[in-house]
């Protein structure tokens, strides 16, 4: 590719299932756009958007214990769990009209139908899960969430998690069928597939080094190409920085304003995988537990069904780990070189307020096989190591921002970091991410594109129908929107 003369319209830095969601917005809207995609591995979806680098957890809060923390009063607030749950609808709506409209394929080659549970044990927390469980069945995002603290109606619902239990355990889960387990990588690759074939160019083994704003407004990228070394420069309109854990240094690198004061801390992270028929046989579901006392969210311990390129395995984790890369394939350098005069205040003081992270990680990194392996077995009693083998997952870093009062805050979900004239924007941080790809691209393109916004709505209204307004306010049009996407995606019989 020799130097642009002409400016692309969008350049989308990272082939992840953000830039592929953008993308994909961008292509139905404004067809006309030029678009650009440089992934600078030799394949996309490698990174966090890869299936066995992330949990494939289509995160809706239907088990996820850390949305309904429980107030001073007792009462469990469920206003984080609701939030989330309305954005993966957003998700879920934009599949639905991409598929209604053969623009993606078969909807199980990226989502299957898994239920979700939440399993707890002892006394203190069952009667938190009862109460959590009062407060959200009634709610037409959460209709069919289903109590049970009976050891043989458990037992049903996850055959292996009961058998080795103590007796006098007390224990009770929540179960409810409507989750699901995403492949996030065969997503990504199929909208990437859809771009493509509407003109869209993907330049793999290319890797942005630099970008600056030009005169004229536009930017100047300069790009090199890991194969030969070879360097050109590109001009773009726009520019979407989704590179996941490299999206901070080339947002540092662009110089705007709005990218100062923020810091990344990387965490890596294991898990546990079976693939034997017999064990993933005796168990299909999502189930999530509750962190220990003082650990941070990131370490909810969960057992999971996965099912990739057809085939099901199960996933424990996760183990949490540290290195300085952000991302799996990075630089031992990583975090080091996107630190600045302007953030080093904030990571510090971000630092000296989280030292409830730096012990867990600790006491992970300590953890021996054996204590590893007994997590696992507080969900699976019976589990044998033979069965179970360690795999890596991808890097999460961690967002770091400025704040007022403290100096600075760790940010356990996701930042979009926009240039005031909105010709550039990027993606910092971690779960629940890539399950609010869609509503968390709606957001950018309201702030980059306002003046568009009118003449795209009723596009974007075929697309996501529920778009402007809250599903959780009008429980008639939750339980229609729920249905037809459920048909559509089958993700029930």
């Amino acid at each position: 590719m020799s130097n642009s003369p002409e400016p692309i319209d969008v350049v989308l830095i990272g082939g992840g299932i953000m830039s592929a969601t953008l993308g994909t917005f961008i292509k139905q809207l404004q067809p006309d756009w030029t678009i650009r995609i440089f992934e600078r591995l030799a394949d996309v979806a490698q990174e966090s958007s890869n299936p066995w680098n992330n949990a494939g957890t289509g995160h809706s809060a239907l088990c996820e214990l850390n949305y309904t923390p429980e107030k001073a009063d007792g009462t469990i607030d469920i206003t984080s769990a609701v939030k989330v749950n309305e954005q993966f609808q957003v998700s879920r709506q934009f599949w639905s009209y991409l598929v209604g409209k053969d623009l993606l394929p078969d909807p199980q080659a990226f989502l299957n139908p898994v239920p979700h549970m939440s399993f707890v044990w002892g006394e203190e927390n069952v009667d938190y899960l009862r109460r959590r469980h009062e407060a959200l069945k009634d709610h037409p995002l959460f209709a069919g969430m289903e109590f049970s603290d009976d050891p043989a109606v458990i037992r049903s619902w996850a055959p292996a998690m009961i058998p080795g239990r103590a007796k006098s355990q007390v224990f009770a889960a929540t179960r409810i069928d409507v989750g699901t387990d995403v492949d996030f990588g065969a997503l990504t690759r199929g909208l990437l597939d859809y771009l493509i074939r509407h003109g869209a160019r993907l330049y793999t083994e290319h890797v942005v080094k630099n970008i600056s704003k030009q005169k004229d407004g536009t930017w100047r990228l300069r790009v090199s190409h890991d194969v030969g070394g070879t360097a050109f420069d590109v001009r773009a309109k726009f520019v979407f920085v989704g590179a996941g854990g490299g999206a901070l240094k080339l947002l540092q690198k662009s110089g705007i304003a709005e990218a100062k004061g923020f810091g990344g801390f990387p965490v890596s992270g294991e898990f546990l995988r079976t693939d034997n028929p017999d064990v993933v046989a005796r168990h299909q579901a999502k189930v999530y537990g509750k962190a220990a006392v003082g650990s941070p969210p990131m370490s909810v311990p969960h057992l999971d069904t996965r099912i990739v390129d057809g085939n099901a395995s199960l996933m424990f984790g996760p183990y949490a780990g540290f290195n300085t890369k952000f991302l799996k394939n990075g630089s031992w350098t990583d975090l080091f070189s996107t630190i600045r005069p302007h953030n080093l205040i904030p990571m510090v003081r971000a630092g000296l307020a989280n030292l409830d992270l730096v012990k867990y990680l600790v006491g992970q990194l300590a953890a021996s096989k054996k204590t590893k392996f007994a997590a696992l077995q507080d969900f699976m009693p019976n589990a044998d190591p033979a069965d179970w083998y360690r795999i890596t997952a991808g890097q999460r870093v961690q967002v770091i921002k400025k704040d007022p009062e403290k100096g600075g805050v760790l940010q356990f979900g996701t930042e979009v970091v926009t240039a005031a004239d909105g010709s550039i924007a990027g993606l910092l941080g971690a779960s629940p991410g890539a399950s609010t790809a869609v509503p968390i691209m709606l957001d950018i393109l309201q702030r980059c594109f306002p003046d568009r916004m009118d003449g795209w709505l009723p596009q974007i209204k075929r697309m996501v129908p529920s778009y402007g307004t809250k599903l959780s306010d009008q429980p008639t049009l939750a339980t229609k929107t729920l249905a037809a996407t459920a048909k559509v995606l089958e993700i029930v019989e």
